[in-house]
């Protein structure tokens, strides 16, 4: 995973990372005997979407920390931050006097992961992918962790009803609209997401087209690329850095202004976790990016 992959941007008070992932992983900080549970009475939770679920699921009590990603729902901000999801300290971390941990994978760095396998502290790493399966995968093993298998199997059967109705009223689109998804644009430099991302995923299932599909992960656009894309849309997260450019900074810009969507003045924002969590709220993400999409699109 390259180094611009790990940047933090911030988007309406919500961290949020748009990075590839590695393959899926469950660790634990020490064998237990089978057929025992994890302890999760006193519970950290590091990933947005995992809080969420924690959340959905009934066990928002367990909670006493959160990464500062984990802003929904507005309980959460109430909770201890033990800091950014991929640059934890062990001492943040077990201050909380931690049980357990649930972490989405890409949680780090490896050398807190490290102390806290040596603490004894229970750590499950939930699986990241940017798709219908990876949210309910995702809500399977929270739930299996919370010693809630009957509530996270109701929620996945709702979670997947929402999403296939989603899909099934973009059953009309015959011409995917392309979307080109910028995480920065400071300084006229255009930081876009090509596949393998959350941006990437959640386009797709908004029934339209990346608009630059030809490298994996994020890439610092020049202005021939951009125009090459021929964006529909630009994309974006809601707020942004301090400094950040607005609006009309960035469609007034020489590439955008020569696309399709720059000519249009069409940009999008919608909040970060929301757009790009993958959680149980994806189904609303996906309704309201694609009507912002193709607002002619029959009920």
């Amino acid at each position: 995973m390259g180094l611009m992959n790990r940047r933090i941007f911030l988007a309406g008070g919500t961290a949020v990372i748009a990075a590839l992932v590695s393959q899926p992983i469950v660790l634990h900080a020490k064998e237990k005997p089978a057929g025992s549970a994890v302890d999760t009475s006193r519970l950290v939770t590091v990933g947005g979407s995992v809080t969420e679920i924690v959340y959905a699921l009934g066990g928002g009590d367990r909670l006493v920390a959160r990464d500062m990603t984990s802003t929904y729902p507005p309980e959460a901000g109430k909770l201890p931050d033990i800091g950014y999801m991929r640059q934890l300290s062990p001492e943040s971390v077990l201050s909380v006097d931690p049980t357990a941990i649930l972490a989405e994978e890409g949680s780090g760095p490896p050398e807190t992961l490290d102390v806290l396998k040596k603490a004894a502290v229970p750590l499950i790493v939930v699986p990241e992918k940017y798709s219908e399966d990876g949210i309910l995968d995702k809500i399977r093993i929270v739930g299996e962790a919370l010693g809630k298998a009957e509530a996270a199997g109701k929620l996945a059967r709702t979670v997947r009803a929402e999403i296939d109705a989603a899909e099934k009223h973009l059953a009309g689109v015959k011409a995917p609209r392309r979307v080109l998804f910028l995480l920065s644009a400071q300084g006229g430099k255009l930081l876009a997401s090509g596949t393998g991302t959350a941006a990437d995923g959640i386009i797709r299932l908004a029934g339209a087209e990346n608009a630059v599909g030809g490298f994996a992960g994020y890439k610092q656009l020049s202005d021939e690329a951009v125009i090459g894309a021929r964006p529909d849309a630009i994309l974006m997260m809601s707020g942004g850095a301090p400094g950040g450019a607005s609006d009309e900074d960035i469609l007034s810009q020489p590439a955008i202004a020569a696309t399709p969507a720059g000519l249009s003045k069409t940009l999008i924002r919608m909040d970060g976790l929301y757009l790009l969590g993958f959680g149980p709220r994806t189904a609303g993400a996906i309704r309201e990016l694609s009507s912002k999409l193709y607002p002619r699109l029959s009920d």
